[in-house]
């Protein structure tokens, strides 16, 4: 005889499954704890199924819409313009569409599978429609808050507040209204959702972004042959390439390597996929860097395992700005899962993570970003520590397995199933603050 779940849960995904690793960590740690999950998302690509189950978890796809490319606007003002236009009613009209396929599919996913719990991962937040309105049925909503989209919109877009960030900041706010349950990925997360959205602090709970260690994703692997014959110092950055990720000013940096301080010793990988891409291809070409830099785009899981195991040095370039400042990076997770120093400009939530596996460098600061980069390219012995030391901090702190804790806390108390963990992640801000006095060498050399 079959057990009844501990509770059903349809999550709503714009984003892809199982790509999304985050939703795909969270889907399977509460099926491990007994709980019926169902999936959303849309297709990355015309051969998934419309209805599959992935070790456990239910999901249904819907179409990919995008209707214009997102892309930086660049030329004068008026192209400028329309491209931010075409951009605009792009992201209105997919927004609408994504929100209410959730309303249609929502109805039959509940006739098909059941549940309990819309469990809305942003971006978007216009599903909390969707949410507010099962909510009238008895239902729950939970909001998991991967991304602020007001400080996501001013970062992307460079603006300082006008008419779609007072909507933005509109849509945060009900989604958290209607909530019972919030999940933060971080601290500064969970400050702002207490401080802006009015939530109780027992209400949210914070479930990093942590990489599960005991997958063989995270095991380092034998060195790349054709970049190891190079005879360089190679170096790697790997994530999303969109305005705010400061991709453009990794660029400009290793610019400065080559042609301020006269270094020609290094080759960097570029891997992964976004909307900048093409600007960044043409901005490596004006800054003569095609011989340093290379852009892989997506790639097999086998080869990014290979280039990162390959890599002496990790970049996180994310420069301090509205989202960033408040935000934690999965590539700064990444490479310190795989014993890899970081360099990285000195924000909040990124030394609160990474602490000594990272040098830090004033934000926004190209030059002084490049030189930490030769810095660290010149000394191996640092190089060695920060990753042991980056690899030890994952382990022993970071990981899936105890930063997930929080999430089967958060839903026992949800449905009111007595505690089944009993210690939920240490606050890594509290900790950090206890090893301020100790773990600083490195950091105040880099400063």
């Amino acid at each position: 005889m079959r057990n009844e779940p501990a509770g059903k849960i349809l999550m709503l995904l714009e984003s892809h499954y199982p790509e999304d690793v985050r939703v795909v960590q969270e889907a399977n740690k509460l099926v491990e704890y007994g709980y019926q999950v169902t999936v959303l998302a849309q297709y990355s690509r015309k051969d998934q199924p419309a209805k599959e189950i992935i070790n456990g978890v239910t999901v249904y796809r819907i179409p990919l819409l995008e209707l214009f490319p997102k892309s930086k606007a660049n030329g004068n003002w008026l192209q400028k313009l329309f491209v931010q236009l075409l951009s605009f009613v792009g992201y209105v009209f997919e927004y609408f569409y994504f929100t209410t396929a959730c309303f249609l599919y929502s109805f039959f996913i509940l006739f098909k599978e059941g549940f309990d719990v819309i469990h809305l991962h942003n971006p978007p937040n216009t599903p909390f429609l969707v949410g507010a309105f099962f909510k009238l049925f008895g239902k729950k909503f939970v909001f998991d808050h991967h991304d602020l989209c007001p400080e996501l919109y001013l970062s992307r877009e460079n603006k300082s507040g006008g008419f779609i960030y007072r909507v933005l900041m509109l849509e945060e706010k009900l989604c958290l209204r209607f909530a019972d349950m919030v999940i933060a990925t971080n601290e500064s997360y969970k400050q702002i959702e207490i401080e802006r959205g009015k939530k109780r602090p027992e209400d949210v709970f914070v479930v990093r972004n942590g990489p599960d260690l005991n997958k063989k994703t995270f095991q380092a692997v034998a060195p790349d042959e054709r970049l190891q014959a190079m005879n360089k110092h190679i170096l790697a950055y790997i994530g999303v390439m969109g305005p705010q990720d400061g991709v453009d000013y990794l660029v400009r940096s290793l610019g400065k390597l080559v042609h301020t301080l006269g270094r020609t010793d290094f080759y960097c990988m570029i891997i992964g996929k976004g909307e900048s891409v093409p600007y960044l291809k043409a901005l490596t070409a004006e800054l003569q860097l095609e011989d340093y830099i290379e852009f892989t785009g997506f790639i097999p899981k086998a080869d990014l395992i290979r280039y990162i195991s390959t890599a002496e040095i990790g970049l996180d370039p994310n420069p301090s700005n509205p989202l960033n400042d408040y935000s934690t990076w999965v590539k700064v997770l990444e490479y310190m899962a795989f014993g890899k120093p970081v360099v990285s400009f000195h924000l909040k939530e990124t030394w609160h993570t990474a602490q000594d596996a990272a040098v830090y460098v004033p934000p926004n600061d190209e030059l002084a970003y490049a030189e930490a980069i030769a810095a660290l390219m010149d000394d191996p012995e640092k190089r060695s520590y920060m990753g042991e030391y980056g690899r030890e901090r994952m382990a022993s702190l970071l990981c899936w397995e105890h930063v997930s804790r929080n999430l089967i806390i958060g839903y026992d108390r949800l449905f009111g199933i007595p505690q089944r963990i009993k210690e939920a992640s240490p606050n890594l801000a509290t900790l950090a603050a206890k090893n301020q006095g100790n773990t600083n060498l490195l950091s105040q050399k880099a400063m």
